[in-house]
């Protein structure tokens, strides 16, 4: 199943390497540039895709390479990163990938994965032999590499790495899905996890994670729903007495435990004027160094993470963007010894500059959330940082911060936080309204936010659920609730 080989290299691979790592199919094949440039591509002497070849990407980000290889390959960075994809259309397009691959890290020094990849012999290729894949691909000059097979309704891919990554590959292949009516549908075995950018992307968009369990079926690795392939595309198998049965594999416990591991999760927007001073990921920033007692490790706009923390580099891709009229979103990723993780989206509004940020910090078994600094936190937001909302969960998961294919518990709510302009869209009045609680005023008493507690505020109450319903019915009838806008944020964890 596996077809993409990854060269970790410590010297960044020039044209000369390049073209020796090309030459491992010999003189017959053809190169060309792909994805605008993004990539070369080996083709056969018919014209057939067989192996494309990303630009190096510099990983400057302590932790990362270890995380999105779930501690398989050793950690070495700064390291650069080089993807090599083979089609499956073609049985030696893996080999000759594997091929160029191992030449890179013969030359440069460093690794493959799989570590077993890589090697440095000649791998013929023949267009009789492309003229034998059986793997249907979209058309275009940039598809026959993107999936593997190609239906009315379904793009699908197979992978076998320890962890999907949100990679600007990936990001590509699911927009490109989108654009052509079609789902994209990721095949992994059961080891698989998710990194939790991607779990985003496939919950947002159609999309479907299928998973292979051991008695040779298929489920859906969020969901539990038991799959086959239905008119061109994986889809639920619906029982005989209504509704979707759920695999066993995906209700039962994990073969390893990760019994007293926990994630904390918060989620906020902030508002801020469109000003020439705006500087965007302070807000990001003010949770990392309050929860984890640092600023994020790094960021970027797609996984593996490569660059070191910068608010300002970060405003000015923002800044960019905007004046493109294109969006902006980005990963940024905190220490290995503190796992901590978040997705930015910036919008521009009618109101301004709005961050919308989703972070999710992981503790192991016998580690202690700070749970009490979260007031502290919401009065930092509160008055420095333009907070318009924030909601933050507590829930048994995985330290590691990664999306097994089995059930996990639903988060539970700790609190919800009003800023002060929401405050005062609603009315303070109203917002000290609800049953049963009273929230704790934060900054300015002329113009406060309100920071409330759910139930006991410590995850172990189920009934915060309720809770947060009531506080969500309380603001839809205060004075605001006929904007188009919502002055809170009651979505939850991946709601933005």
């Amino acid at each position: 199943m596996t077809q993409d080989i990854i060269a970790l290299t410590p010297k960044m691979p020039d044209t000369r390497t390049l073209l020796a790592a090309l030459y491992a199919g010999g003189p017959d094949l053809r190169v060309d540039r792909a994805f605008e440039g993004a990539a070369v591509r080996l083709n056969a002497p018919d014209g057939r895709p067989l192996v494309t070849v990303e630009v190096p990407l510099f990983v400057q980000v302590p932790g990362e390479v270890s995380r999105l290889f779930a501690g398989r390959v050793p950690e070495e960075a700064p390291v650069w990163w080089t993807e090599v994809r083979a089609t499956t259309a073609v049985p030696e397009a893996q080999r000759l990938a594997a091929s160029v691959a191992g030449r890179l890290t013969a030359v440069l020094g460093g690794t493959t994965w799989p570590s077993i990849a890589g090697h440095t012999g000649v791998v013929p290729v023949s267009s009789a032999e492309c003229e034998e894949g059986g793997a249907a691909h979209p058309a275009g000059d940039d598809g026959p590499l993107a999936v593997d097979v190609l239906t009315d309704r379904a793009a699908v891919v197979f992978q076998d790495r320890p962890v999907i990554a949100a990679t600007t590959w990936f990001s590509d292949l699911l927009r490109s899905a989108v654009a052509s009516d079609r789902e994209l549908q990721v095949v992994t075995p059961p080891r698989t996890r998710l990194t939790l950018p991607t779990r985003t992307l496939l919950t947002g968009l159609p999309a479907r994670w299928v998973v292979r369990d051991s008695a040779g079926g298929y489920y859906d690795g969020l969901t539990g729903a038991v799959l086959h392939w239905h008119e061109g595309r994986f889809a639920p198998v619906p029982a005989e007495t209504g509704g979707f049965p759920l695999a066993g594999a995906f209700t039962s416990p994990p073969a390893t435990g990760t019994r007293g591991e926990q994630q904390l999760i918060l989620t906020l927007r902030t508002t801020h004027p469109a000003t020439d001073q705006l500087l965007l990921g302070d807000a990001l920033e003010a949770c990392w160094q309050t929860l984890t007692g640092a600023p994020p490790a790094g960021w970027s706009t797609a996984e593996p993470v490569n660059l070191p923390w910068s608010a300002r580099q970060l405003t000015e891709l923002a800044r960019t963007r905007a004046q493109k009229s294109a969006p902006t979103w980005l990963i940024a990723v905190g220490t290995p010894d503190r796992p901590a993780l978040a997705t930015v989206r910036v919008a521009h509004t009618s109101a301004g500059v709005e961050e919308h940020i989703t972070l999710t910090l992981g503790y192991a078994a016998g580690q202690h959330p700070p749970i009490d600094s979260l007031p502290e936190l919401a009065e930092t937001l509160a008055t420095r940082h333009h907070l318009t909302s924030m909601l933050t969960h507590l829930r048994p998961a995985r330290a590691d911060l990664t999306a097994p294919p089995h059930h996990e518990p639903l988060p539970v709510p700790l609190s919800f936080t009003l800023g002060p302009d929401a405050v005062h869209t609603i009315g303070p009045t109203h917002a000290r309204s609800l049953p049963g609680t009273r929230p704790v005023l934060l900054g300015p008493a002329a113009r406060p936010a309100m920071h409330y507690t759910l139930s006991a505020g410590d995850g172990t109450a189920p009934a915060a659920w309720h809770h947060l319903e009531q506080l969500k019915e309380l603001l839809a009838t205060g004075p605001s609730a006929g904007s188009s806008r919502d002055p809170g944020n009651l979505s939850g964890p991946g709601g933005h």
